[in-house]
């Protein structure tokens, strides 16, 4: 739920909580709370005593966890044709 009526709905806040950050990943806050402190997960930023996650910061962390199997994207250009 947001907290600010200021930002139209299709604008996302950039900066979030640590029980939005681990939704955001969809894993549970004592999980990323855990992942935090194990320098696995990004660590917050802080306004004044408040500790807020970079949504940008969360989105590098999900991209650079492993798949289980082969990656579903292929990354490689080997089948371009140079000019």
């Amino acid at each position: 739920m947001r907290k600010s009526s200021a930002l139209p709905q299709n604008l996302p806040p950039r900066l979030i909580g640590i029980d939005a950050a681990a939704a955001y990943v969809d894993i549970s806050p004592t999980k990323f709370a855990s992942l935090v402190k194990e320098g696995r997960a990004p660590s917050p930023k802080r306004i004044d005593g408040r500790k807020v996650f970079d949504v940008r910061d969360l989105d590098r962390f999900a991209d650079r966890l492993p798949y289980e199997g082969p990656s579903p994207v292929d990354d490689s250009w080997s089948d371009v044709d140079a000019p």
